[in-house]
């Protein structure tokens, strides 16, 4: 994904193809991390369509609406799953998204206000990260192992490996020997097209894998993991208990 472009809501007569955008944030109280994918209309305005998930609970909620071509109006209404037509939401996002910013009010089922919310595409920098991770979550078929140091937002040499395994084929995947690369709004390390990239949220940090299928068997994967302060794992996308 092309996180250095400008979203196009913001330029009305630029034509782009569709396109996904991240934003890191508030809703509420709460950290959050939000993906929408974007289709342009005829209109210059956008159809919506994505995911927040809030920490560090992983409550998750699928979202879809629309944003105007010109003052960045955007509604989405929010639900319990991936297919919002003709299912009760659990509430909606109204507010408007400008200048890479994404803000104003979430309302309830009923349109009660419920909280304030304020997300950005712009991710704070790890320059001054520093962790010592190593541990293990499963979830289901699925398994994941991370080994991680990094001082003051270096990578320590030799101190990355990632693998995964998935059930019952026992495919794996094993990512190691990446070396840090410079990279705004996180940390990012890599091997030829794999990389591996870091992300606060919060006090939470995002780690997760893009282009890396070569170093996986054909049923693995690599599930993004959110890291938290004392250097304990989750899988992004487990469903709360």
């Amino acid at each position: 994904m092309k996180w250095s472009l400008l979203f196009a809501a913001l330029l009305p007569a630029l034509v782009l193809a569709d396109e996904s955008r991240e934003l890191v944030g508030q809703v509420g109280s709460r950290s959050a991390l939000m993906v929408l994918h974007a289709t342009q209309r005829a209109d210059g305005g956008y159809q919506l369509s994505g995911e927040y998930i809030v920490l560090p609970t992983l409550a998750r909620r699928f979202l879809e609406g629309e944003r105007s071509p010109e003052l960045g109006v955007t509604t989405l209404k929010e639900g319990n799953t991936a297919i919002l037509y003709g299912r009760p939401a659990t509430g909606e996002l109204r507010g408007t998204w400008h200048g890479g910013m994404f803000k104003g009010m979430r309302y309830g089922p009923g349109g009660q206000e419920r909280e304030r919310f304020e997300l950005s595409e712009e991710f704070p920098p790890l320059d001054g990260y520093s962790a010592s991770v190593r541990c293990d979550v499963a979830e289901g078929r699925y398994q994941s192992n991370l080994v991680l140091s990094v001082d003051s937002g270096k990578l320590k040499p030799g101190s990355f490996e990632w693998r995964a395994k998935v059930g019952p084929s026992g495919h794996t995947c094993v990512l190691r020997g990446l070396e840090q690369q410079p990279f705004k709004g996180g940390l990012r390390f890599a091997s030829g097209r794999c990389s591996v990239t870091l992300r606060e949220a919060g006090e939470f940090v995002r780690v997760a894998a893009e282009n890396c299928t070569a170093q996986c068997g054909s049923e693995a994967y690599l599930e993004p993991l959110i890291v938290d302060p004392r250097g304990r794992c989750q899988l992004l996308h487990q469903e709360p208990k």
